[in-house]
């Protein structure tokens, strides 16, 4: 194997698949990226076993081969060599040649027969999706998921395929996130279910670009994404996901209407007094007023009031504020829509005056006020 590539195209190619690789493994492979010299240039991949990459960049390909490299010393090495041409060279089957001005670097390698192969994703029964559609929904909802171990399918987002819609459903038991979008692709199945874990979500966020066309098809428990020049694969989590649908309120008939980066600014200023384990704060709404205010007796207390547009009873509720805050920062709105119903049900929030296509609610649980 023998080529020459920019160092800009080499640090291209391995920042895409920086994000596969495990900092810590008993394989000592997968440490490793697996660099391929082609016709058509080099293509880098790397693997956790559950989440794949691959993606190639141009470079001059004197001599065809492959090998695998420590993922994290070639990354090293590429970020701090001069603006020059690199070349690189195999010599045998573990070790490579690096040269680039008057740098010159030997590392040891692993032969590329030791590397998983990629799962089987047949995309001869592909479908395609803008990636925009995607990344609207992997940025809307998968911040929502669990990071508990317990419900394992609570660690993955919904991702529903109906004939006119796709939507993304992610939860942890204490607040939910659900967008949907108008469906405008191609060859879709009819109607799926697809459990994704969201590391595979946000590499498919970050490596393509919102104005191409991804196609996507389906292994027995695998996904695979790919454009021209980069593919994602994840293994799919297996098991029913929870009817989400009971937990959204249908009779929430207490409604406020909030500036959004008020209500954040006031909730970040209560959170300072609010417990570090608990951060509980009191909302109190009536006709033109949210009262906030957080008691904590090792702290002290603290009060911030807001105007709103309220309707309803008189309302007191309690409310974990990081919940708050984080759906408030994907509320896409100046404004943003509360309803409630009582102190101990379900409060939802949305998007208030939103135009563009598609319906999006966030959902979260409310906490027990202790007077």
């Amino acid at each position: 194997m023998r080529f020459t590539i920019s160092r800009e195209k080499l640090q291209e190619g391995l920042t895409a698949v920086a994000a596969s690789i495990p900092t810590k493994t008993t394989l000592p492979v997968l440490s490793n990226i697996l660099v391929e010299a082609t016709e058509k240039g080099i293509r880098l991949s790397g693997t956790d076993l559950d989440i794949a990459v691959s993606t190639e960049v141009a470079a001059d390909v004197e001599q065809v081969g492959a090998i695998t490299i420590p993922a994290k010393k070639l990354s090293e090495i590429a970020r701090e060599l001069p603006p020059s041409p690199v070349k690189i060279a195999s010599s045998g089957e573990q070790r490579i040649t690096l040269d680039c001005g008057r740098s010159h670097f030997k590392i040891n390698g692993l032969p590329k027969d030791e590397f998983p192969s990629f799962p089987s994703v047949k995309f001869a029964d592909s479908w395609r999706v803008k990636s925009g559609e995607l990344q609207k929904l992997i940025s809307h909802t998968s911040f929502a998921v669990s990071t508990e171990e317990s419900r394992p399918i609570l660690n993955g987002v919904l991702w529903e395929l109906r004939p006119e819609f796709m939507r993304m459903v992610a939860t942890n038991g204490h607040r939910l996130a659900k967008m949907e979008v108008p469906v405008s692709s191609s060859g879709a199945p009819q109607t799926s279910d697809l459990i994704v874990p969201p590391k595979a979500l946000e590499q498919i966020r970050r490596l393509f670009p919102a104005d191409e066309e991804l196609e996507i098809a389906r292994g027995e428990n695998h996904l695979g994404f790919r454009s021209p020049f980069t593919a994602v694969y994840t293994r799919l989590i297996e098991g029913p996901y929870p009817n989400y649908d009971q937990v959204i309120p249908k009779d929430n008939d207490r409604v406020a209407i909030c500036d959004k980066i008020a209500l954040a600014s006031a909730l970040k200023r209560m959170s300072v007094i609010a417990s570090d384990q608990t951060h509980r704060i009191r909302l109190s709404f009536n006709s033109a007023i949210l009262r906030f205010s957080v008691q904590t007796p090792d702290l002290g207390e603290a009060t911030d009031e807001l105007p709103v547009k309220y309707t309803g009873d008189p309302l007191d509720i309690g409310f974990n504020a990081a919940y708050l805050l984080e759906i408030l920062r994907y509320i896409p709105t100046d404004e943003v829509r509360l309803t409630f119903k009582a102190p101990e049900r379900a409060a939802t929030l949305e998007p208030e005056g939103w135009s563009e296509p598609g319906k999006y609610l966030c959902l979260v649980m409310p906490l027990r006020l202790v007077d």
